[in-house]
């Protein structure tokens, strides 16, 4: 094979394989998982407002923190409390 045909399909296979790729969302591990999940007596006072506003975020304890944070001045006075707490 001359080169310039190895060369054409070296990069048909780097585009076939990028497309198959793209295809695949990548998960990055979360470093901060389980850092701001609180105790369970400061989950029961946060649950109802996560639940009640921030079902988009779903189970990403930090999109969950930005939306309560967000909605503060919706959210429960215990809640509220939990967050100033915590320096949030």
């Amino acid at each position: 094979m001359t080169s310039s045909k190895s060369l054409l399909l070296a990069a048909a296979l780097c585009l076939a394989s990028g497309a198959a790729l793209a295809q695949q969302p990548v998960q990055l591990p979360n470093p901060f998982q389980g850092l701001f999940k609180g105790t369970p007596e400061e989950q029961r006072a946060c649950h109802p407002d996560a639940t009640k506003f921030c079902q988009q975020a779903g189970n990403d304890e930090l999109r969950v923190l930005s939306c309560l944070q967000q909605n503060r001045a919706k959210i429960s006075a215990a809640c509220d409390r939990v967050l100033r707490s915590h320096g949030q």
